[in-house]
């Protein structure tokens, strides 16, 4: 049965006397970070000095310490640096702090799922997950309201984990729009899941294959650009604000038309046996696996993607483009 917890779940004070660390100082982190502060709560963080999240950590009041420093003072770690270096900065920076009454805290569940990080009994592992980049929960918080997240319980050492979360994602204004408890395997499954096969593998994908067949019967790039990528910003965001049906109200007879008749033909019966697959693939942690030895082999594959990528006629015709359009700065 779906749980949701608002504003009246959750109670600030049971964080008072905590100090709280937030390892990873980018866009999530900093959203978090300065959340947490204006909320009344006791927060550090941690960044790699030299770096430009450090000098802004400095611009936004905080003074960076090293993740140890930081494991050591804090009692609540939220640790939000990128999946493939949160085991070594665990085990070289973390792990010697981690005791009774500490809280281990993700947004992701990566690490844990798949046993990269293996916690002490003794403490607490819990999840707050903002569904939305760390830049909109920060302007979302500034303005009143809230994104929606996810709270997911690994470890209730103490037997006040979820009090504990809910405050937290209180103190980050997700209350305030409604948190949704999961599991880690649930968030991290289907987080994988959507990314490969949704927001980002297939919408690429599908966006390239248009456009390379427009521009191979011989139509100009810069009309294939539009049609296959710069007018699918209005179609998200009117699913976004309205869901599918809703963009379909709002859009022409003969487009919504197109999208029921033709639709299918393209996510047919082959690209949903292929889905199961890869959705497969992310269950059994062959995908974990993969892109963890990709990172410990020296990342060959993930940059000559991201080269070829780049090197796309798309992008080409894409920046010529964009510089026309000067109000999307």
């Amino acid at each position: 049965m779906l749980k949701i917890y608002y504003d009246n779940d959750a109670d600030l004070t049971v964080l008072k006397d905590k100090v709280i660390a937030i390892i990873g100082y980018g866009i999530q982190g900093r959203g978090q970070a300065l959340n947490l502060q204006d909320s009344g709560l006791n927060v550090i963080v941690s960044e790699l000095e030299g770096t430009d999240n450090f000098e802004q950590a400095k611009k936004d009041g905080f003074t960076p310490v090293d993740a140890k420093e930081a494991a050591k003072k804090a009692d609540i770690i939220q640790i939000l640096t990128q999946d493939h270096v949160q085991a070594s900065l665990y085990a070289n920076s973390i792990e010697e702090s981690m005791g009774e009454g500490k809280s281990l805290v993700f947004s992701h569940g990566f690490n844990i799922h798949f046993k990269q990080i293996v916690p002490p009994e003794n403490v607490d592992v819990w999840m707050i997950a903002p569904k939305g980049p760390g830049a909109l929960v920060r302007q979302q918080y500034e303005e009143g309201k809230g994104v929606p997240c996810l709270v997911a319980i690994h470890q209730d050492a103490s037997g006040n984990a979820m009090k504990d979360a809910l405050a937290y994602a209180k103190g980050l204004g997700g209350t305030r729009a409604g948190v949704i408890e999961t599991t880690f395997k649930e968030e991290t499954e289907t987080d994988l899941f959507g990314e490969q096969v949704v927001l980002c593998g297939g919408v690429s994908e599908l966006i390239k294959a248009g456009f390379e067949t427009l521009v191979d019967a011989g139509y100009q790039p810069e009309i294939a650009y539009f049609e296959c990528l710069h007018e699918l910003k209005l179609i998200t965001d009117l699913i976004y604000k309205s869901g599918i049906d809703g963009m379909r109200k709002k859009v022409s007879d003969t487009a919504e038309y197109g999208d029921y008749s033709r639709g299918p033909r393209i996510i047919n019966g082959q690209t949903r046996q292929e889905m199961k697959k890869i959705l497969s693939e992310v269950q059994e942690g062959t995908f974990a696996q993969e892109w963890l030895n990709e990172n410990k082999e020296g990342r060959t594959k993930f940059i000559k993607y991201r080269e070829d990528s780049k090197a796309h006629q798309i992008e080409k015709v894409g920046e010529s483009l964009r510089k026309m359009m000067p109000w999307m700065e």
